[in-house]
């Protein structure tokens, strides 16, 4: 058996449930299997293997989906072959001699215990430059990774998950000059970018969740959509469902507890660790631009976050959307909750009239990373915080964001109830970086690391 040729990336886990993605590569016209076994770290013996069979139709990648014990590590090797029987079923190959590749890969799953400390890694927009299909300075867009594995190795408490909030990837970084807008060019940049040594170690130990942005289709879609642009939307979309959905919480199992993949409804989702709720937003694909319903969430999936937000028993509720809930930028705040004003105010007034508490909003997007927290003029029990934190690597050919970036000297919003009013309670970090979260049982502790993973500021952000 050889190496994936990309991953294994660990992504949903429960407490009893894990998707490992993996890509093994086409063999001429022979069949190509995946495999995967695992074993308790502290045991010897192990699991009997699980086996698909590999389609270029997913570009010869497969989600594996493991039942395990709760708050348990366990060890894992996985691979691909072609055997030399053009005849062979996922159910024979296990039958055969297998030497399984020599690395073994880490994971834990979650515990349901509640008030447990629980700790987050959190990043967005990292750029990695392609040039005639060819990762330029790879390393440089891998840097960070090194500097995040370096950080997280033996850390209590352990890293429940990665949140990548949005650019991933970069299909436009050429947009003026040649841009991506094939199928095949497109998985050439997920293949690039989740190949590179440091994020692919990261990603194979580490539940990893993640959620597009604009730059995986286009820049500021899809306001700049043109009418030529349906095959590329369609192109991305089914490259971004292989590479960052696939092995999400989106696709439900199948009764015989395979991840089916012929069913995806939307692209949000939601997923827990103990007594801590993520409800991690689409803010991209189900805008409705027309100007009598504006909306950057669609309907289903407002009633959705409405809904959990106000039923919801969590100790602490994260709410990711790609681009900033707040504060407003001064300049192109247009493509973010800036330009869907109505909606927005109808989020936080079901939060202030429900009293509901330790909402906190995670963002990306804006080359900056910062904390600030918002109020209400009128009502001394209303508070939620946002979290921004980005990029893991930026173009040189793109700005930082800056405290000037950002409208900061008047209310979010003013109404008849009172106004919503925001302050920055952090430095806003001009520099690649990635925020580090620790939720403690009082405090939500916001820790943002440079690429060398420096600690840049800690900020103590008060639970209720």
């Amino acid at each position: 058996m050889l190496k994936p040729t990309i991953g294994p990336i660990t992504g949903h886990v429960t407490t009893d449930h894990v998707r490992i993605f993996m890509r093994g590569y086409r063999q001429n016209n022979s069949p190509v299997f995946a495999g995967i076994r695992y074993r308790a770290a502290s045991t010897q013996h192990w699991s009997k293997g699980n086996f698909a069979q590999l389609s270029e139709l997913r570009d010869m990648s497969h989600v594996f989906a493991l039942n395990l014990s709760a708050d348990t590590e366990y060890e894992y090797q996985t691979g691909w072959f072609s055997p030399m029987n053009p005849v062979h079923t996922p159910d024979s190959v296990a039958e055969l001699p297998l030497q399984w590749p020599r690395e073994i890969y880490r994971l834990r799953t979650r515990s349901s215990k509640a008030l447990h400390p629980r700790a987050y890694i959190v990043g967005s927009c990292r750029y990695l430059r392609m040039t005639a299909g060819i990762a330029s300075l790879p390393q440089l867009g891998d840097r960070i990774f090194a500097s995040i594995n370096q950080l997280i190795e033996g850390i209590q408490p352990p890293i429940s998950a990665v949140l990548m909030t949005g650019d991933q990837i970069y299909v436009d970084d050429l947009n003026l000059v040649a841009p991506d807008r094939e199928y095949k060019d497109i998985l050439n940049k997920y293949r690039a970018a989740f190949s590179q040594p440091n994020i692919q170690r990261l990603m194979s130990g580490t539940s990893t969740y993640m959620i597009l942005d604009d730059h995986e289709i286009e820049d500021n879609w899809p306001a700049n959509a043109s009418k030529s642009d349906g095959d590329l939307y369609r192109n991305a979309m089914a490259a971004y469902e292989l590479y960052q959905a696939s092995h999400s919480p989106v696709h439900p199992l199948t009764s015989n507890g395979e991840i089916d993949h012929s069913t995806l409804e939307h692209y949000w989702y939601q997923f827990s660790d103990g007594d801590i709720e993520w409800f991690v937003t689409d803010s991209r694909t189900r805008r409705n631009l027309s100007a009598d319903d504006r909306r950057i969430l669609d309907e289903a999936q407002e009633q959705a976050l409405v809904k959990w937000l106000s039923h919801s028993t969590a100790r602490v509720k994260f709410v990711v959307t790609s681009v900033m809930f707040y504060p407003d930028r001064k300049r192109h705040g247009d493509d973010a909750w800036k330009a869907f004003p109505e909606q927005r105010l109808r989020l936080l007034e079901t939060i202030r009239t429900r009293r509901i508490k330790n909402v906190v909003f995670i963002s990306g997007d804006v080359h900056g990373s910062l904390t600030a927290r918002l109020t209400h003029s009128e009502d001394p029990e209303f508070e939620i915080h946002t979290v921004v934190s980005s990029p893991l690597c930026n173009s040189k050919l793109l700005p930082y964001a800056k405290a000037s970036t950002f409208i900061l000297d008047q209310p979010l919003v003013r109404t008849a109830a009172g106004d919503y009013r925001h302050e920055l309670t952090s430095t806003v970090v001009s520099e690649d970086n990635f925020a580090h979260l620790v939720v403690e049982a009082d405090q939500l502790m916001v820790n943002y690391h440079d690429r060398d993973g420096k600690r840049l500021q800690s900020i103590a952000i008060k639970l209720r």
